[in-house]
């Protein structure tokens, strides 16, 4: 219930007047059954904007910090999380990854949309960087199609580093869905997982306009490289907790250039 009073009157119609949304590209998410929306993610506000915008409910896997926290910031915060249902993971242990895929399995074997950003966390200056390869193992788990979302505009309207929202034209485009069956029994070959993930990370390049980086963005926001197997991180999804240094040296242009074959 919580849910869509939040979407349709307590927060829905201010998010209408600052940020003018547009949508394009609706018709390409099914309106029944199970589905991936892989988002870049350029500020808070697109965990905001994604379900205001689309039909159906979207559970995104929110950190568990924000299920724990105490004080009256942290009621709050605990009973708006569980009040939208929104599904908590615990990024510490050592099984973290897994953790988040398999809570993610959990929720799309009950025919919902899961919302994942692939990069991990939001981008620290506005370009889209490399995507972590979670986002394919749990498609090639499930064999649900991925769809893609470019953000654009929600950087401009809650700016990185600041606490405060300024008007801003949004406008949230959603792509055509990405079939990975031909794929089918091929999880945990991770030169496969790289592939899926790529193909994705190449359809959020060409929807949202942005320069790609070959890095995980992690590895410039903490000074080294998060977990590649990780499903998603930030405010709606998790993140694995080992390091792995990143595999082609220093901040790189290289674009993902080809779709997977």
């Amino acid at each position: 219930m919580w849910y869509w009073l939040f979407k349709y009157a307590l927060l829905g119609p201010l998010l209408w007047l600052i940020g003018r949304p547009k949508f394009e590209g609706g018709e390409n998410i099914p309106a029944h059954g199970p589905a991936i929306l892989a988002s870049n993610h350029r500020a808070v506000l697109d965990s905001f904007y994604l379900p205001l915008l689309v039909r159906r409910r979207i559970t995104f896997l929110a950190k568990s910090e924000y299920f724990t926290g105490t004080g009256l910031k942290g009621a709050f915060q605990r009973w708006f999380f569980s009040s939208v249902g929104q599904v908590p993971i615990d990024r510490t242990g050592a099984d973290a990854a897994q953790d988040a895929l398999n809570a993610g399995v959990r929720v799309l074997g009950q025919g919902k949309l899961l919302g994942i950003y692939p990069e991990g966390t939001r981008s620290p200056d506005g370009r889209l960087y490399k995507g972590k390869t979670g986002l394919a193992r749990l498609a090639l788990e499930t064999g649900v199609p991925v769809i893609p979302v470019a953000m654009i505009g929600t950087d401009r309207m809650n700016p990185i580093g600041s606490k405060m929202w300024r008007p801003a034209k949004i406008t949230v485009r959603i792509g055509e869905p990405i079939d990975f069956s031909r794929f089918e029994g091929m999880g945990g070959n991770r030169f496969v997982e790289r592939t899926v993930t790529d193909e994705v990370m190449y359809s959020l390049m060409q929807l949202s306009g942005q320069e790609y980086v070959d890095i995980y963005a992690a590895s410039l926001k903490n000074k080294g490289s998060a977990d590649e197997s990780g499903v998603g991180d930030t405010d709606a999804s998790t993140n694995g907790s080992a390091a792995t240094p990143p595999q082609d040296g220093p901040v790189a242009d290289r674009v993902p250039d080809t779709r997977a074959g």
